[in-house]
């Protein structure tokens, strides 16, 4: 065991909070399996927590990984990877899955193994380092809004169209994370608003047509539109059905919970091992279960800015903040749909829901951010041992 620590590098304490989520997911998410296995008609609770354990074991296997490679490398990948990730949209776009006439194309089959795996997450990751390579690039210097719509802006939008007629969430999210580090990384405030203008009347462009021509391409625009509807109106509805089931359990929790594995709620809210798995733990572990993992969170967060600074490149700063962000972002949206501060999303919440494709790519993340960290450790401990060589010593005595 003692062998294994000493190969663990990068940032301890990135390493603990992780770790530290992904023990404490078992809890809800064993609980919550019950209900899953009544309406899958499995019958089998423990298949569930094999199954998430499974996913976990394989998520920290890409998180060691990955962050044993030096992270210049992603470079260059995320420039081979990005045009991948484009046919693997472009599939998933193509296949026509729909639920309700409503566009759900979100997944692809691995063949062989027989999983399914969510593109746009994996697409999210890839955007974010071409995107941080871009920007450390042109760092400091003065570039003009026509020489980056083609090697910039040119693949963000069409990875962002490619996702958002099944996933309107994941794509707002990406381009909001896009513009964050973007602005971070200097690119000129005056472009910037030219990038929101065209998205919005991109986004507004493709509701109209999908409103006007709803059969050409299944899309889930009623589905949003409804949402943000019953979000305004601060009515229950029929519709409000999973708001309101949250809302149930987190009163039923109060400050100390009502036990592990006692939640009520888990036997008629949709999705409660994963997009509103928060609701269930608040009413099994209470307020204090709750701050637990918003403490984790802003832990992560604060690591995540402490690991960008300490950085030793510009792209390594950039990266850093490019796949940390998104993760506690992403977190913050989860925990704010759950008490009704935000309308519902289906984001999960990084490390503690199940499901496969988010775990390995928020693992991925994090990797990728070790890897930034363990370069840093290794230049510290280099220059302490040329510090500490006394024949350095000797020879400037002399």
């Amino acid at each position: 065991m003692q062998k294994l620590f000493t190969q663990l590098k990068g940032d301890r304490a990135i390493w603990a909070i992780a770790t530290l989520l992904a023990i404490f997911s078992f809890l809800p998410v064993y609980s919550a399996a019950s209900n899953l296995a009544y309406t899958r008609g499995a019958g089998n609770t423990f298949s569930f927590f094999v199954k998430h354990f499974m996913h976990l074991f394989l998520g920290f296997s890409i998180m060691y990984g990955v962050h044993k490679v030096p992270y210049r490398y992603f470079r260059g990948l995320s420039m081979i990877i990005l045009p991948i990730v484009f046919v693997l949209l472009l599939v998933t776009l193509l296949q026509g899955t729909t639920i309700d006439g409503a566009n759900a194309s979100r997944w692809i089959k691995i063949p062989i193994v027989n999983m399914s795996f969510q593109t746009s997450t994996l697409a999210a990751v890839v955007l974010m380092v071409y995107v941080a390579r871009y920007l450390s690039k042109i760092k400091d210097k003065v570039v003009s809004f026509n020489e980056t719509i083609i090697p910039l802006w040119a693949p963000v939008f069409i990875i962002l169209i490619l996702i958002l007629p099944a996933n309107f969430s994941t794509t707002a999210i990406i381009f909001t994370m896009i513009m964050m580090l973007a602005f971070i990384g200097g690119y000129p405030v005056k472009y910037l608003l030219i990038i929101i203008g065209t998205g919005i009347l991109a986004l507004t462009m493709f509701v109209l047509v999908a409103k006007a021509f709803p059969e050409a391409m299944p899309n889930r625009v009623d589905t949003w539109m409804s949402r943000v509807e019953n979000f305004a109106n601060g009515e229950d509805t029929e519709a409000d059905y999973q708001i309101e089931k949250a809302k149930i359990a987190i009163a039923s929790g109060g400050i100390q919970g009502v036990g592990p594995g006692k939640s009520r709620q888990k036997n008629f809210l949709p999705q409660s091992s994963s997009d509103f798995i928060f609701a269930i733990i608040i009413e099994e572990y209470g307020l204090i279960g709750g701050l637990f993992l918003l403490v984790l969170y802003s832990w992560l967060l604060f690591r995540i800015v402490i690991v960008s600074q300490k950085a030793d490149t510009i792209f390594g700063k950039l990266l850093v903040l490019g796949v940390g962000l998104p993760i506690v972002f992403q977190a913050l949206i989860n925990m704010a749909v759950a008490v009704e501060l935000f309308p519902v999303t289906g984001q999960t919440l990084p490390l503690i829901s199940s499901g496969g494709t988010s775990i390995w790519m928020t693992c991925l993340a994090v990797g990728i951010i070790l890897s930034v960290s363990a370069k840093r450790q290794e230049i510290k401990s280099k220059e302490e041992t040329e510090n500490d060589n006394p024949l350095d010593i000797l020879s400037e005595a002399i």
